[in-house]
């Protein structure tokens, strides 16, 4: 089989380029006779997938497979009345798709609920942290601490900077009254460096993200939307323990593997994220592997 996949959302510094790098990776090593050839134009293919809705195709030249990590624009329209018309044309060749991939029961339920796809069209493929990402030794942890300037103890957020995203709450999380520093890591634009009393790294590389994960107290999550939440299972596969709120997906993906509060106790999140004590569960054991292999085998669907 030979399979056009679009690679463009690998730069992005967020989850999404998570994703795509891991996945793609992932797939080349558990290709065997199979093919993968890195494009959004296919042509002379079996199956084309994009891994992300901005790629997917209103008319496809072979079978196609989107992955949707969540329904976000659909779900707040009022928070991307500038991106709509954009939005329902990518929405429209979701539809359209031959098969769709979303990372938890929680997503698929949104996709049935607000799309019209069928529910056989609906695969669940999981997430995991990448390789790279592994619990530190003190050295380690020490000279990341210098390199970027982190107080010996501190709460860690992580995740994208570049635009003030309202279900991440970050801007709430920085003012609410906390007893250790808060670290925020990833790609930031200028409006993070406004936040009042928070440490920012910018964007870093994997070596030193699990070294600033394992120097961390917690991680602390206090979306109040998330599709899958893959920053808490990269926390937990260095060591580090998860305080999240209470959503349908972080519920989903984490189990007993996390603290859980309440949405709207934010104040309680972070108490949560200084009382939190090592070790902390390993993460669900599934690997980008694993998710290759569904994936291959939703391509044998597809193109069949």
């Amino acid at each position: 089989m030979r399979v056009a996949f679009d690679p463009r959302a690998s730069t992005d510094p967020r989850g999404i380029g998570r994703y795509v790098r891991c996945l793609l990776r992932a797939l080349r090593d558990t290709a065997g006779d199979d093919e993968i050839v890195e494009t959004h134009r296919p042509r002379r293919v079996d199956v084309y997938h994009s891994p992300w809705i901005d790629g997917a195709l209103l008319r496809p030249p072979c079978p196609q497979v989107v992955t949707v990590h969540d329904l976000t624009p659909l779900k707040r329209r009022s928070e991307y009345l500038r991106t709509g018309l954009r939005f329902r044309l990518r929405y429209l060749a979701v539809e359209r798709a031959v098969r769709v991939i979303v990372p938890t029961q929680t997503v698929a339920g949104d996709v049935l609920e607000r799309l019209d796809v069928d529910r056989e069209r609906v695969v669940v493929i999981s997430e995991a942290p990448a390789p790279r990402l592994h619990q530190r030794g003190p050295e380690e942890v020490a000279a990341a601490r210098e390199r970027y300037g982190l107080p010996e103890e501190y709460l860690l957020w992580v995740g994208g900077l570049l635009t003030p995203d309202p279900r991440k709450r970050i801007a709430a999380l920085a003012k609410t009254p906390r007893e250790l520093p808060l670290v925020l890591v990833g790609a930031a634009k200028p409006w993070a460096h406004e936040l009042p009393d928070v440490t920012l790294t910018g964007h870093v590389p994997d070596d030193d993200l699990a070294a600033i994960y394992s120097g961390a107290r917690a991680l602390v999550f206090p979306s109040d939307d998330e599709g899958f939440g893959l920053p808490t299972v990269e926390a937990l596969a260095c060591g580090t323990p998860v305080v999240a709120t209470d959503l349908p997906a972080l519920r989903e993906v984490l189990g007993d593997r996390a603290t859980f509060v309440d949405a709207d106790d934010l104040e309680g999140l972070l108490a949560a994220g200084a009382a939190a004590t090592r070790p902390a569960p390993a993460p669900p054991p599934w690997t980008w592997e694993d998710a290759a292999r569904a994936t291959w085998r939703v391509y044998s669907d597809a193109g069949g």
